[in-house]
C-alpha cells in the first residue's frame, strides 16, 4: 500500500520568536472566529487571489492556483477534522457564555514553556523544528481548542482527593522490584511456576529461558518497580502480597499467563515539603489532562450527535445549492475561501512545492518535445500495482485492487494518486527514457550480483582505530569463529553482528560497498581480514565459505534481469534529472519569504 505521507514525499522528492501577545493572539482568533455567512470575494481579495506566491522560470504560481490545489487536496480532511469541529467548540463556547481571551492564551504558553524549563520563544522553535508547528498553527490548534475544552468541562476534570492520593502514591509510594515469568500456554505456565516454586532461586534462568516478553526475559525476568494505581490491579495486588523470593499464583491477563518473584520492597520516598506545591500543581495538572481526555471526547461526540451538520463540499447537488460554501454547522455557513484559507495555512508550503516541481517537468516536457499520454499514466499505474504483487491469475495487473489500496486512507483520491504519484513518475520517465538502455555488461553484473556465489563472513564492526588494532590481534591470536563471534558480541558496535554473534548477511559482488567486497572475495575459507576502513568506520571480517549458486544459467533468468536493472537505471538516471532541473531553474519562493519575514525577530523591536 502507498500511503499519504509516502504519496506526498514522491511529489515533493520527485517531485522562531514568539510574537507579541496581542499579534499572536490575532493570528490565533483570526483563523478561529468563522462568521455566519458566506463571504462574497472583494476586490481586495481577488487581488488577493491573483498575487503571485512563486515564479519558474519566470511562470508564475498564483495564490487562487495555490488555493485550488491545497483544496483539492485537503479540503475535505480540513473540513471534517479541523473546521467543523471547531466551530462546534466556538458555537458551544458561544451557548455558555464562555470566552478564551488573548491573555489566556499567551499564559498558557507561557506555562506550558516553563512546565517543560523552556523559555517561551525556545518552546515554539522547539516545536517548529522538531514537529514544524509553527506559532500561529500552535496557537490555533493546539492551545485554544485545549483552553476552550478545559472551560466546557472544568466542572468534569477538576482533582478529587483521592485522585490526588492515588496519584500520589503511584509516583512516590511503595513499590516492589520482581520478576516475571510470561508465556501464552497455561499448562506451560503451570510447569515453569511448579519449578520455580520448588527452586525460587532458579526463577531468573526459568525466565531467561522460557518467558516469552523478550525485554524481560533477556535480564532474567526483571520488569520495572510495581506501584499501587499504576495498572491492573490483580498484578499489584499479587506483588504486594509477596514477601521476598516469594512467588505469585499464574496469573491470567488478557492472553497471556504469568506469574511473579519478588525481589525487595522499595521503600516509599517522602518529598521536602517545600517540594509539595510543585508536585501538588504536577499531579493534579496530570490527573486534569488525563481526564480531560474521556470528557473532551464525551463532549465532542455530543456536540457532534446533536450538530445540525450540512456537508455541502463534494457533494454536487448541494454545491449548486449553496454556491461558495463548504458546510453549514447549525446554521452558522462556512465558505470555501475559509475552507481554502485554512488549508493554505495548514499544507501551503508542502503543496506549493509540489505544485513548483510540477512546473519544471511541465517545462522540461516542453523543451524535450515530449508529452504524457492517458495511455503513459495507464501502463505506469499497471506496472506499479504488478511491482507491489497486485497481480491476477492470468499474470496481469489487478488494477481495481492496487485503486482500492492507494485510496484506502479515505484521503487520497484516485484523481490526486494520479496527479501527484503517478503523472511525475512518467513525466521523469520520459525525460530520461533515451538515456537508460541495459547492456550485456550490466546483466552479466546483475547475473553475478543477485545469483552467483556469495562470501559467508563473521564480521566486528569498530568505531575507532585504536580498538580494531586491539580486536584484530585477539581474532589472529585465537582463530576459531566461535571466539570471534564472542569478540563481535563485546566489541561490535553494529548490531546485526553484535546481536548474533558476529553473524552478517552473506556479501555479494556490486553491491555498492566495492572495499569490503573486493576483501570478502579475497579470503579462503577461515581466513581473517585485515582491518578494512571504510567511511568512519574499522571493519574485520572472517570467512565461512562461499555459497553455491542456485541459478546457474543468465537465460533462465533474463526477462527479471532486465526488468530489474531496467528500473534500477531509470530510477538513477530520473534522479539525476529532476536534481538538474531544480539546479537550473530559476525559482523565487515569495509564500516561503513571507513567512520567514513574518515570524522573524525585528531588529529594535519587540519580538512579533
Amino acid at each position: 500500500m502507498v500511503s499519504t505521507n509516502r504519496q506526498r514525499n514522491i511529489r515533493f522528492a520527485v517531485g522562531s520568536a514568539l510574537p507579541a501577545q496581542g499579534f499572536f493572539a490575532a493570528l490565533v482568533f483570526s483563523a478561529v472566529f468563522i462568521g455566519s455567512a458566506a463571504v462574497s470575494v472583494s476586490p481586495a481579495a481577488g487581488q488577493e487571489n491573483n498575487s503571485v506566491v512563486a515564479v519558474v522560470n519566470a511562470d508564475p504560481i498564483t495564490r487562487q492556483m495555490l488555493s485550488t490545489a491545497t483544496l483539492e487536496r485537503y479540503g475535505e480532511t480540513v473540513l471534517d477534522n479541523v473546521i467543523v469541529n471547531r466551530q462546534l467548540i466556538l458555537q458551544a463556547c458561544k451557548d455558555r457564555g464562555l470566552e478564551v481571551t488573548q491573555a489566556e492564551v499567551g499564559q498558557e504558553i507561557q506555562r506550558l514553556a516553563t512546565k517543560f524549563g523552556f523559555s517561551v520563544p525556545d518552546y515554539l522553535g522547539l516545536l517548529q523544528e522538531e514537529r514544524d508547528i509553527d506559532p500561529g498553527q500552535y496557537g490555533r490548534e493546539i492551545v485554544w481548542p485545549m483552553l476552550a475544552l478545559r472551560k466546557l468541562v472544568a466542572d468534569q476534570v477538576e482533582p478529587t482527593e483521592d485522585e490526588f492520593n492515588r496519584a500520589y502514591l503511584a509516583q512516590y509510594g511503595e513499590a516492589v522490584k520482581c520478576r516475571m515469568i510470561m508465556v501464552a500456554d497455561e499448562q506451560k505456565a503451570r510447569q515453569l511456576h511448579q519449578q520455580a516454586t520448588t527452586t525460587p532461586a532458579a526463577f531468573g534462568s526459568l525466565a531467561k529461558a522460557h518467558s516469552e516478553d523478550e525485554v524481560s526475559a533477556s535480564v532474567g525476568g526483571l520488569i520495572p518497580p510495581i506501584r499501587r494505581y499504576t495498572g491492573d490491579s490483580r498484578l499489584e495486588e499479587a506483588a504486594f502480597a509477596l514477601a521476598n523470593d516469594q512467588i505469585s499464583p499464574v496469573m491470567q491477563l488478557a492472553d497471556q499467563w504469568i506469574f511473579l518473584q519478588a525481589v525487595r520492597r522499595i521503600p516509599a520516598t517522602t518529598p521536602p515539603m517545600t517540594a509539595m506545591p510543585t508536585i501538588r500543581e504536577q499531579i493534579s495538572d496530570r490527573i486534569r489532562d488525563q481526564k480531560m481526555k474521556g470528557a473532551a471526547s464525551e463532549l465532542f461526540a455530543k456536540l457532534q450527535r446533536d450538530a445540525n451538520l450540512v456537508k455541502v463540499l463534494g457533494n454536487a447537488e448541494l454545491m449548486q445549492q449553496y454556491p461558495g460554501v463548504a458546510a453549514i454547522v447549525n446554521n452558522q455557513r462556512i465558505s470555501i475561501s475559509q475552507l481554502a484559507a485554512e488549508c493554505v495555512k495548514r499544507h501551503g508550503k508542502d503543496v506549493l512545492d509540489g505544485e513548483i516541481n510540477r512546473k519544471l517537468l511541465t517545462q522540461g516536457l516542453s523543451k524535450a518535445k515530449k508529452t504524457v499520454a492517458e495511455t503513459d499514466l495507464q501502463a505506469e499505474i499497471a506496472r506499479a500495482a504488478k511491482s507491489y504483487g497486485y497481480i491476477r491469475s492470468d499474470g496481469s495487473a489487478d488494477l481495481a485492487a492496487w485503486t482500492e489500496s492507494v485510496t484506502s486512507d479515505g484521503d487520497t483520491t484516485y484523481d490526486i494518486y494520479v496527479k501527484d504519484v503517478v503523472w511525475p513518475s512518467v513525466a521523469l520517465k520520459k525525460l530520461v527514457e533515451d538515456r537508460v538502455a541495459v547492456t550485456e555488461e550490466d546483466m552479466q553484473q546483475g547475473f553475478e550480483s543477485n545469483f552467483g556465489p556469495r562470501v559467508e563472513i563473521l564480521a566486528c564492526v569498530l568505531s575507532d582505530q585504536r580498538t580494531a588494532q586491539k580486536v584484530w590481534k585477539m581474532a589472529r591470536d585465537n582463530p576459531s569463529e566461535e571466539f570471534f563471534g564472542r569478540l563481535a558480541e563485546q566489541y561490535s558496535i553494529e548490531p546485526v553482528s553484535a546481536s548474533n554473534s558476529g553473524k552478517v548477511p552473506p556479501i555479494r559482488k556490486y553491491s555498492g560497498q566495492p572495499t569490503i567486497e573486493r576483501q570478502a572475495f579475497a579470503l579462503k575459507q577461515g581466513e581473517l581480514s585485515g582491518i578494512i576502513a571504510t567511511g568512519d568506520k574499522y571493519i574485520i571480517m572472517k570467512c565461512q565459505g562461499r555459497t553455491k549458486p542456485i541459478v546457474a544459467d543468465i537465460e533462465a533468468v533474463r526477462s527479471e534481469l532486465v526488468r530489474d536493472l531496467t528500473e534500477k537505471k531509470f530510477a538513477a538516471e530520473m534522479a539525476k534529472e529532476f536534481d538538474r532541473l531544480k539546479d537550473t531553474a530559476q525559482v523565487d519562493n515569495f509564500f516561503v519569504a513571507a513567512k520567514e519575514i513574518a515570524t522573524a525577530p525585528q531588529s529594535g523591536k519587540a519580538t512579533r
